[in-house]
């Protein structure tokens, strides 16, 4: 330990500087209760980004029924149900489009698992990837917006940032 007026060096329980004869100041005691925060808010941090491992898994399981729903659908091949059955498949449904959907379904999953094991990992990209996760998923009613506002709630902020990097 050194003194904070003059730089000498101070053996261990000494009051004053002998030297400058400044007082050192006593040794900050330990944040009562911090290991227990840390604790819960590890356990958050677990219970979230298993949860975005299964949101992940459902929104690529329910985005893949939903184009092989419409490629048939639009396709003809729902029997005289499909407005399109003795037709092209109307422009706006093409090939191209459901290519795109395809593309933006394993986009958001890729997203959604990267958050998740991130935040598993408890990396620092793995806080921002959530965070940009989050905010993409607000928009999908109702399950992305409620997963999108308690991610965002248990991330942002000055204590919930602290708290996050010392895990």
């Amino acid at each position: 330990m050194y003194c904070s007026g003059c730089g000498q060096a101070l053996a261990q329980g000494q009051l004053v500087c002998p030297q400058c004869g400044r007082q050192v100041a006593p040794p900050v005691p330990p944040v009562p209760g911090l290991q227990f925060e840390l604790e819960n808010y590890s356990s958050k941090i677990r219970v979230l980004s298993i949860f975005w491992f299964i949101y992940a898994g459902l929104g690529f399981v329910l985005g893949i029924a939903g184009i092989t729903f419409a490629k048939a659908f639009f396709a003809g091949a729902m029997g005289p149900w499909g407005p399109w059955t003795h037709g092209p498949m109307p422009f706006f449904m093409g090939p191209a489009f459901l290519h795109l959907m395809w593309l933006v379904i394993l986009l958001r999953s890729l997203l959604a698992a990267a958050a998740g094991w991130g935040l598993m990992e408890r990396t620092q990209w793995g806080r921002l990837v959530a965070i940009i996760a989050a905010i993409f998923s607000l928009l999908k009613f109702p399950f992305g917006t409620a997963m999108g506002i308690w991610t965002l709630v248990v991330l942002l902020g000055y204590r919930n940032q602290a708290l996050y990097e010392q895990l």
